[in-house]
């Protein structure tokens, strides 16, 4: 039976934040999750949220989700969604949860008029790099994604606004 998919509402904060650490265990950075359910729930409740969750459940149980957030796209002069986190519990994959979801998530940007659905993924997680080609995502070759956190943002920035 295929899952049910429904957006995750600040009552599935502690769900959520379960696979958000289940997904850095598998990422291989067990220790680096800072954020806390009730930062995620009250994050979820404000107006407008940071960011929304797909949920997908199977005889009850969430087994599997889609973080995304809204990004806005300057040449394309459109919105578009950034997937941050897209994880599934291992005993349900394969099963067709991970392409629900994003089969979902990809219909909400259609809905929303999105110009694009973007996410990164880890060089060396194959299962995930063969999955997204099988559903016609490609790599974008010539980008490469920069960060800044902690020291650097608030030396660059002065230490805030």
């Amino acid at each position: 039976m295929p899952p049910t998919i429904r957006l995750a509402t600040a009552a599935d904060a502690a769900t959520i934040h379960g696979f958000i650490v289940a997904l850095a265990v598998y990422e291989r950075e067990p220790d680096a999750v800072e954020v806390t359910p009730a930062v995620l729930a009250a994050q979820m409740a404000s107006a407008p949220p940071p960011f929304e969750c797909l949920l997908a459940e199977a005889d009850g149980a969430a087994v599997g989700c889609a973080l995304f957030f809204q990004t806005y796209s300057t040449w394309r002069g459109r919105i578009g969604l950034h997937l941050e986190d897209l994880f599934v519990l291992p005993e349900h994959r394969r099963h067709g949860v991970g392409t629900a979801l994003l089969a979902r998530l990809a219909g909400v940007a259609c809905d929303r008029g999105a110009a694009r659905l973007e996410w990164a993924v880890l060089d060396w997680n194959q299962p995930a790099i063969e999955f997204y080609r099988t559903v016609g995502a490609a790599p974008l070759g010539d980008w490469t994604t920069w960060r800044m956190t902690d020291e650097a943002l608030r030396t660059l920035g002065g230490g805030g606004a």
